[in-house]
């Protein structure tokens, strides 16, 4: 029950290179493009790499953690329901929730800043681009093209942000950056998923770590409003249940609320095709006091939880690992596996980026250990 404006498989932009359809059984193809996309994702070896790359905490930390696999996953549980609700395509939705990750470093956000710090002379390192160029390149696995040959729709998805001048050297999909268009609403609930997903989940394994405590969060009202009805209907609820009836009700607000405004902000614009969404501001989002509430979940959280002095630590070890294998591999590519020498003979920078984000948090520890620890040998 797709509405018209929704993005349509059989209506793609297409991919960079031609395929024939998927096979059809009763005249009715066995999967449409979308569908194809998403398994090529969950079939790919970035895709597997997520389960040992870290959200917050660093994978050795603990087995109950999230990890990026983990948060992908929720993503696109979260973002079909929303897209079942307004009629979207949910294939397509699935898909670049499945991908929006694929190009993170290990050890989260603070891999991230480390690597673009090294790769500040050389163009940067942003990991929305990044997991647009291992879908169209860095993955090997087809006889007749690099990556895995997505469609525009899901390539377009991947990229939440983008510079002008890099949205100069992506080709199609960095288009709307330039003429300030905006992505199918697809993707746009993708990005609200994505950021329902690791605000609720954050604070979850905050307070399983012990660096936050529910304390702590009564101070944020859309925890308070829900711990205070939890506490109310259950008042002998245990701590570790109470938990996870507040933050699976904080979801249920926040899904609610955006589904419930960005329906109307739909219907008040009453596009009548995916056009008509590119050419309009955003249509997905919360109401006004949504957004006060969840801006103040995020401001917490950035404070507490990110900025912990223990997260911190981590973080500062995260770094130095990035830097230091930023450093040898540059001033020795024979140092790196065979392929990602190739790539070096194009641009030797941006081989060393994509072999060091390409590292789960272990590899990437087990790799500094080889090269820098006197003990090791192998």
């Amino acid at each position: 029950m797709l509405k018209p404006y929704a993005a349509n498989p059989e209506a793609s932009i297409g991919r960079h290179y031609d395929e024939p359809p998927s096979e059809l059984i009763n005249g009715v193809p066995v999967r449409n493009a979308f569908q194809r996309d998403r398994d090529r994702i969950i079939h790919s070896t970035a895709f597997r790499r997520l389960e040992y790359k870290t959200q917050v905490f660093v994978n050795h930390e603990g087995d109950l953690f999230r990890t990026r696999l983990t948060h992908s996953l929720e993503v696109a549980q979260l973002a079909r329901g929303i897209a079942r609700t307004l009629n979207l395509h949910e294939d397509l939705i699935e898909g670049i929730a499945l991908a929006h990750d694929l190009g993170h470093t290990p050890f989260g956000h603070a891999g991230q800043d480390a690597l673009n710090d090294c790769m500040r002379d050389f163009g940067g390192f942003e990991h929305n681009l990044q997991s647009l160029r291992v879908v169209e390149k860095l993955e090997q696995r087809y006889a007749e093209f690099d990556g895995l040959n997505l469609t525009f729709e899901l390539r377009e998805g991947i990229l939440k942000h983008c510079s002008i001048k890099n949205a100069k050297q992506i080709g199609d999909v960095g288009l709307r950056f330039i003429n300030k268009t905006n992505p199918s609403l697809e993707a746009q609930v993708t990005n609200f998923a994505d950021e329902i997903a690791y605000n609720n989940h954050d604070v979850d394994d905050g307070l399983r770590s012990g660096l936050i405590t529910i304390e702590q969060l009564q101070s944020v009202e859309l925890f308070a409003t829900q711990l205070d009805i939890v506490k109310t209907k259950y008042p002998k609820l245990e701590q570790k249940r109470m938990i996870h009836e507040t933050i699976r009700r904080m979801i249920n607000v926040l899904v609610v609320d955006l589904c419930t405004q960005s329906a109307k902000n739909i219907a008040q614009l009453n596009p009548q095709n995916i056009q008509d969404i590119r050419q309009a501001s955003y249509l997905v989002g919360f109401s006004d006091e949504m957004t006060t509430k969840n801006h103040a979940l995020k401001q917490f959280l950035r404070k507490n939880l990110y900025q912990h002095y223990k997260v911190n630590r981590m973080s500062a070890k995260a770094e130095r690992i990035i830097r230091e294998l930023f450093a040898v591999f540059l001033g020795d590519i024979g140092l790196m596996p065979h392929e990602f020498q190739q790539y070096a003979k194009e641009d030797r920078a941006r081989a060393v980026a994509d072999y060091i984000a390409g590292m789960t948090d272990r590899f990437a520890i087990r790799e500094h250990r080889r090269l820098f620890a006197v003990e090791e040998y192998f």
